[in-house]
């Protein structure tokens, strides 16, 4: 299974520069909310399972909010191309800023920088 899926990720790459996609299929959960379902917890990490199991390189990348709580988009990259990776996050970081935002706290504040 793990050949195969390497495979599709370098049939995608012989178009592509890089593959988007969400980190998670939802928005962060409150700390707990979740904790009693280990089925929807695991589904929280599904759309990094695929790219886990071929070894390509990924990384999360804050993109905004939902109800004050973080969303991240999953930059993916070529084998072994890591420093362009790297670039195009960092060029996505300074163009939108989202970085420099926080979420809200548990006890209702916000984080400052």
């Amino acid at each position: 299974v793990r050949t195969l899926i390497k495979m599709e990720f370098e049939k995608a790459f012989e178009k592509y520069d890089f593959i988007l996609t969400p980190t998670a299929p939802s928005a962060a959960f409150k700390i707990g909310e979740k904790s009693d379902d280990p089925l929807e917890m695991y589904m929280s990490d599904i759309c990094t399972v695929p790219v886990n199991i071929a070894g390509v390189p990924a990384l999360s990348i804050p993109c905004g909010f939902k109800g004050g709580l973080p969303v991240g988009m999953q930059l993916i990259g070529k084998f072994f191309d890591e420093a362009t990776l790297l670039r195009a996050a960092y060029s996505f970081e300074q163009a939108s800023g989202v970085h420099m935002q926080r979420a809200e706290l548990a006890g209702g504040g916000q984080n400052e920088l």
